[in-house]
């Protein structure tokens, strides 16, 4: 697959002619096909880890101001969604609480390419807006799989143009390929998801400048384009109309996120036959998927030379340059510390897990955590640039204080489909992270119930888990 650092297929918009009317022919035709069973799989499969996101993350104090906010904002009349942690809204109100509670902790999946997290946008989406409308889970399924696919291709075919331009690809990507999930369900035709696509065009965005500032409306942008992903299909169904051809047409998407760095190969190319959402991974540290690669490999050289953290001098780490500005060492939040290469590596030298306590303000207040996080330095590295975003290269150096010096380079982080998450770890992973939340007993019935998927009922049997109704 070409990926978007391919000089050859980088274009502007004018020269795409015909590709949104590629993408808007593939999602029609979508909704009267089944869908393949391994993709099939792969969807209960990120459900399950959705879930694994959002139920902790609906007891954060972001999710929480959010859920304070559609209480007061967002209606019930007519027929309602679940919001996870809240109860009972309309279909915007659920998607937005629950695609922030999906993002808050950093554990929900991602797909490489394009440097972005379907999930967190398009279960949300796509679940309220299947509960409102009394949809069948086959048929959701569907929806589900062509909104995730979207993201991920869409989202890769610009990056990392998109990202140079101080676009986040989650929120940038995710409103459009909700969208297309969403008109699945609404069994838009060619013309309406046209007017669909204009409308969420214009509400694509998400700037980059929450990095290093503390600025939890990062963990907003899944909610917010799920949402208005929603907003868009429902005006375009009511007749709202958008610009034609929104992405190639002038001013439109590609002309103004990804000028001479979209890829339409990387969009189209095997669209119906090859399903890139297959490609997705799975997190198994709660923190930005730049800083898997040093923890994994620091945990590498553990296992292998038995250092600790008292034996280290110092720790260089040489990454890609999409992953180096990852390199703050002021860790006083969640947020900084999960967005922190430095913090990772300390925090993985010290401690035998790397999970949420591992972030923790006690861990971030480690006068010997702090003072190991000052010697860590990240540079770029033109290998692991040459090979981003195929691989995420991460070159681990560290220097012992007896002077010795060992070297572990991890090029595909666990829980990428070169090295996956199992479904028993999966299963374990919803537990894991549900538990306290939950107990462990309604976990562990919930992951079943999941995975099986037999009725959008789940959803409010999640919810009524996380308020004690269960």
């Amino acid at each position: 697959m070409t990926t978007s650092t391919d000089t050859t297929a980088a274009m502007t918009g004018s020269d795409a002619q015909g590709v949104t009317d590629a993408l808007v022919d593939w999602v029609v035709a979508s909704q009267y096909r089944p869908l393949p069973p391994e993709v099939q799989h792969h969807v209960r499969r990120l459900l399950v880890d959705y879930m694994a996101a959002v139920v902790p993350g609906s007891t954060t104090d972001v999710a929480r101001a959010v859920a304070g906010h559609v209480a007061s904002t967002y209606g019930t009349t007519g027929n309602t969604a679940t919001a996870i942690g809240l109860g009972q809204t309309s279909a915007p109100g659920a998607a937005l609480l629950n695609g922030t509670s999906a993002h808050s902790l950093e554990v929900d999946d991602g797909y490489t390419p394009g440097s972005v997290h379907p999930s967190s946008v398009c279960f949300p989406a796509v679940l309220a807006a299947a509960e409102v409308r009394g949809s069948d889970t086959e048929t959701t399924l569907v929806a589900l799989a062509v909104a995730l696919e979207t993201v991920s291709r869409l989202a890769a075919a610009g990056h990392p143009t998109t990202w140079r331009n101080h676009f986040h690809n989650t929120p940038l990507a995710g409103v459009v390929g909700a969208a297309c999930g969403v008109a699945v369900l609404h069994r838009l035709d060619a013309d309406r998801l046209h007017d669909a696509l204009g409308v969420a065009a214009s509400h694509a965005g998400g700037l980059f400048a929450f990095l290093g500032k503390n600025a939890e409306v990062k963990r907003v942008h899944p909610g917010k384009a799920a949402r208005d992903a929603i907003a868009s299909v429902e005006l375009a169904a009511a007749g709202v109309t958008g610009p034609r051809s929104i992405l190639e047409t002038p001013h439109g998407y590609i002309d103004a996120f990804a000028a001479d760095g979209f890829s339409t190969e990387t969009l189209l190319d095997g669209l119906g036959e090859r399903w890139v959402v297959l490609d997705s991974y799975v997190k198994p540290y709660p923190s930005c998927r730049h800083l898997h690669g040093p923890i994994d490999a620091v945990l590498a050289l553990r296992a292998e030379h038995g250092i600790a953290a008292d034996d280290v001098a110092r720790v260089d780490v040489a990454t890609y340059t999409v992953a180096s500005h990852h390199a703050s060492t002021l860790v006083d939040s969640l947020l900084d510390a999960q967005m922190s290469i430095p913090f990772a590596v300390a925090t993985a030298l010290t401690h035998d897990e790397v999970g949420l306590t591992e972030f923790g303000p006690a861990v971030r207040s480690d006068e010997k955590i702090r003072d190991l996080v000052n010697r860590v330095h990240v540079v770029a590295d033109e290998q692991a640039d040459a090979d981003y975003p195929v691989l995420r290269t991460a070159v681990v150096t560290v220097t012992l204080t007896d002077g010795r010096e060992v070297v572990e380079r991890i090029p595909v982080p666990y829980g990428e489909p070169g090295n996956p998450v199992t479904d028993e770890e999966m299963n374990a992973k919803f537990v894991r992270l549900a538990a306290p939340v939950v107990g462990g007993g309604a976990a562990g019935r919930l992951a079943a119930q999941l995975w099986a998927f037999e009725s959008l009922d789940v959803v409010a049997r999640v919810d009524q888990a996380c308020r004690g109704d269960a």
